[in-house]
């Protein structure tokens, strides 16, 4: 989906860092943005919507939509595409509680 520029595959090609989203391993260039790392990991979503649930991703990717806040090193609502990886960094899905006033699911449907 994603293709580096020809100049970064030369002999100055960034160093490679491995980050985690929901302790999968993802390899990313130094550099990269976590949201950019997370994207060429392909992921079908980086978080769920609060209102429907809905699975969100990295959209604008310059730190307007809001669209890539995930959760990195314990520390949630952080917008992917602003954040250069780090080696090492944990990095993980926004999934919203259940909502308190859902209806219960009844016990008699199949």
């Amino acid at each position: 989906m994603f293709n580096r520029r020809p100049e970064w595959r030369a002999d100055n090609q960034p160093r490679r860092v491995t980050i985690t989203l929901d302790g999968m391993a993802v390899e990313a260039f130094e550099g990269d943005s976590v949201a950019a790392a997370l994207l060429s990991a392909n992921p079908v979503f980086t978080r769920r919507s609060p209102v429907s649930g809905a699975p969100r991703a990295p959209y604008c990717m310059m730190g307007i939509c809001f669209e890539c806040l995930v959760e990195i090193d314990g520390v949630p609502n952080r917008q992917a595409c602003m954040i250069p990886v780090r080696d090492g960094m944990a990095v993980k899905r926004q999934v919203p509680p259940p909502a308190v006033n859902a209806p219960a699911e009844s016990a008699h449907e199949s």
